[in-house]
């Protein structure tokens, strides 16, 4: 069940010997990650975190959208100045109406109700309906002058900016002085609430009960204007949340508060839709090794994968309780045995599968819905392949490159992904605990070796690959010759041998050695393959003539044949080739080339890797794991064949990340079917104005409103208005003018070579994605390592 909750792949299928690696570490415990959720909040609180859909490349864990355009935001000073003035005329309007200098203000009340109610002098006949029907009009019109005056100087847009957002305690001061005078208003029966509440009293002729009543009543008014400012300044919630501690906070006491359990059908980190299956044992069990500290972001991934399968394939049911009941939380393991990496260099959510690599920058040209946001990459934009240009010390390996791999290759401890870095020895990619299969080439202690051939069976498609490796970076020679040329010799050879040749044979091979060539024939005429004689007598016939591609695919083959590749590329059986074939398996690869002593020898081994890639990808059966490759050192590797390749990979799930210094690193031909080819390009802070311009071009253009202000000067006709002018200009020094604004809507480019080359501060990369969907964000200017 381990093996089939991780990998996903057919039963029936026979295992591949010398393919899988052994276990990396002792199973265990795994190690505390750096980032969430272990060294933030616990595994239950990070399930429940929301994470709402988004745009492609936010950073979704915790994300607030935001609104699309900017709202028009008052200046606080305009704001209070607005609320204060106001709030003054409000007071003089009701001045005027409490001393009788408002006429009419009392006019609608007097229309509705009974001429009876009312007094020759407007005052109302005691005893009858208009002691109830005055004050209670007079309270609705005062609340009409708040609620008016209100709107109109936003106070409660002030109140909520100026005081609330200062924090709940200075909202509660603030609502002491206008509590404290209302009561005073109240008590002098400037407000007529006590007259209101006393047409309500039963009075008697008992004056010592009337007394009391309205004793009684006073209070109960005072108390409800205190209680409706305490709840305007926010006390009351103050109050409620401090009695009401959060669960897992130190008691006043200093012990810690008990959290409250809760009910698991509700709790992601119950596994409500294993229980609701019937499987309640193995729900308990994931429950209590969740709520134990025992299972990480890892170890959930990696089991709600298969629990995936499960629901795919209900015969695997048996098997996967099975494995909870006697795993728990490490149940269906890595083929490793481990449950996280030895470090964590960036901070990941793998529910999400996304890894954080900065913020947006919060400037003007950024759509404001973007301003700010954290920006994020996973396999739905990795999809489409990303190429990263900057120079040397720009930061693509540390902020790019190592936080990438180190994403995929927790996706592949949890079954997800199959992940190939390639880069020269003694990159900083992570230890070598992190990684499955450790290819260094050339160096003699490496346990792996380097499939020169990339598992292929066939010769026609070995020879394929080898070409585009060799030659595909070598003007005006043509590749298919070269494919033709070696597939003449691959062929006779495996027919012979059963196996493709070594190094050192096929360079005698492609020297026409006669010794190589005679036992090669006589080996092919003791087994009777004549069509196999044919080819190498066609290969023997087309050697040295005009345009044979022989003599440069063996001077390549030669940068092979050296001393410090003696043991690698081995074709025998008695090494441990590793394979590009099996990107089947959720594997973390590293390739380490010699890149300081061999560098021509370290390129076309990356020519052939990116090569293998693209044809291993897309003959995946299954592709239901993810796979990707990353080049730390692009230079030199791209052929036209291998930039069709990269464009064929979002169909086939996977894709690439290359890395350049410079555009001139690719032939010219190439460079725009490249930034073509990649869904995502991202320019480092210092590329040159060349580089900036093919960007620029790739990204296009865009609708931007400009404003020109026009100054010109006032003339005036009449001598107090020049007068005027002339003292202001002698006080100012400067002419009185008038401003023409002018809007425009003009197409202008989204990032120019020259903004690219010079306006992008250390530290920074513009980077535009687009996900396999064909949901797309516009170039973007990102603070890279902004991971708090």
């Amino acid at each position: 069940m381990d093996t089939d909750g991780t990998h996903g792949t057919d039963e029936k299928r026979p295992p591949r010997t010398g393919h899988v690696p052994r276990p990396a570490a002792p199973p265990g415990l795994p190690p505390r990650p750096a980032h969430a959720p272990a060294a933030g909040p616990g595994l239950a609180e990070w399930l429940r975190t929301a994470r709402p859909a988004a745009e492609p490349g936010i950073w979704r864990y915790g994300h607030t959208p935001r609104a699309a355009q900017e709202s028009p935001e008052v200046p606080d000073r305009a704001l209070l100045s607005g609320a204060v003035i106001s709030f003054l005329a409000c007071v003089l309007v009701w001045s005027l109406m409490r001393n009788g200098y408002l006429p009419y203000w009392d006019a609608p009340v007097k229309l509705f109700t009974p001429n009876a109610w009312w007094q020759g002098n407007g005052e109302p006949v005691p005893g009858s309906g208009g002691q109830r029907a005055k004050p209670l009009y007079e309270g609705l019109f005062d609340a009409a002058l708040l609620y008016g005056f209100g709107r109109l100087g936003s106070w409660r847009p002030a109140w909520n900016r100026l005081i609330a957002a200062r924090g709940p305690w200075w909202q509660a001061a603030a609502a002491v002085p206008p509590a404290y005078l209302a009561v005073l208003l109240v008590h002098h029966y400037q407000l007529p609430l006590r007259d209101l509440v006393y047409s309500f009293l039963p009075f008697g002729t008992d004056q010592v009960a009337n007394q009391e009543l309205v004793t009684a009543a006073d209070t109960a008014v005072d108390v409800a204007v205190v209680l409706a400012f305490a709840w305007i300044g926010g006390v009351l919630g103050t109050l409620r949340r401090l009695r009401t501690r959060p669960a897992g906070t130190a008691a006043p006491g200093g012990a810690a508060a008990v959290p409250a359990p809760s009910r698991p059908a509700e709790d992601p980190a119950g596994w409500p839709e294993v229980r609701a299956a019937g499987l309640t044992e193995a729900a308990d069990r994931l429950g209590a090794e969740a709520g134990a500290g025992r299972m990480n972001d890892v170890d959930y991934t990696r089991i709600r994968r298969a629990w995936d399968s499960v629901r795919a394939d209900p015969s695997r049911t048996a098997a996967f309780a099975d494995a909870v009941r006697a795993h728990g939380a490490a149940a269906c393991l890595h083929p490793s045995k481990a449950r996280d990496l030895p470090v964590r260099a960036a901070r990941h959510d793998l529910l999400t599968r996304q890894v954080l690599l900065g913020a947006v920058d919060d400037s003007e040209r950024t759509p404001y819905a973007r301003r700010g946001t954290r920006l994020a990459l996973d396999p739905g934009v990795l999809g489409t392949s990303l190429l990263a240009v900057g120079p040397s010390g720009a930061g693509k390996t540390r902020h790019l490159v190592r936080p990438v791999v180190e994403s995929l290759a927790l996706q592949a401890l949890a079954g997800q992904a199959a992940v190939v870095a390639v880069a020269s020895a003694g990159t900083q990619l992570g230890p070598d605990t992190a990684y499955d299969v450790v290819v260094r080439v050339g160096d003699p202690d490496s346990v792996y070796d380097l499939d020169l051939y990339g598992g292929a069976t066939d010769p026609d498609e070995a020879a394929g690959l080898l070409a585009e490796a060799f030659v595909g970076d070598v003007p005006g020679l043509d590749v298919r010759r070269a494919a033709t040329a070696l597939a003449q010799l691959l062929g006779p050879f495996r027919t012979a041998y059963g196996r493709f040749p070594a190094v050192p044979e096929l360079r005698e091979l492609l020297d026409q050695v006669p010794a190589a060539l005679d036992a090669l024939r006589a080996a092919l005429e003791a087994a009777g393959q004549q069509p196999m004689l044919r080819e190498l007598d066609a290969r023997a016939r087309q050697y040295g003539a005009q345009g044979d591609p022989g003599p440069v695919l063996a001077d390549r083959v030669a940068l092979l044949d050296r001393p410090a590749f003696t043991g690698f590329f081995d074709t025998t059986g008695e090494g441990r080739p590793f394979s590009l074939r099996t990107l089947e398996h959720p594997l973390r690869v590293r390739v380490d080339l010699p890149e300081r002593a061999h560098a021509d020898a370290s390129r076309m081994l990356a020519r052939l890797l990116l090569a293998q890639f693209n044809a291993a990808a897309a003959a995946r059966s299954d592709r239901s794991l993810f796979a990707f490759l990353a080049l730390d050192d692009a230079s030199h590797t791209l052929t036209a064949e291998t930039v069709r390749g990269v464009q064929r990979l979002r169909s086939a799930n996977a894709g690439v990340l290359l890395t350049l210094r410079t555009l001139d690193d690719v032939p010219e031909a190439l460079r725009t079917p490249l930034l073509g080819a990649v869904g995502c390009r991202m320019a480092f802070s210092g590329v040159t104005t060349w580089d900036g311009k093919r960007f620029a071009e790739a990204w296009g253009t865009e609708w931007v409103e400009t404003r020109d202000v026009t100054h010109r000067t006032v003339f005036a006709d009449q001598s107090l208005t020049r007068a005027i002018h002339a003292f202001r200009k002698l006080v100012t020094g400067k002419a009185v003018t008038t401003d023409a604004v002018t809007v425009r809507q003009v197409e202008r480019e989204r990032w120019s070579a020259s903004e690219l080359a010079h306006a992008v501060p250390p530290g920074h990369a513009v980077l535009s994605l687009t996900s396999v969907r064909g949901e797309r964000a516009a170039p973007l200017l990102v603070r890279l390592a902004d991971t708090g």
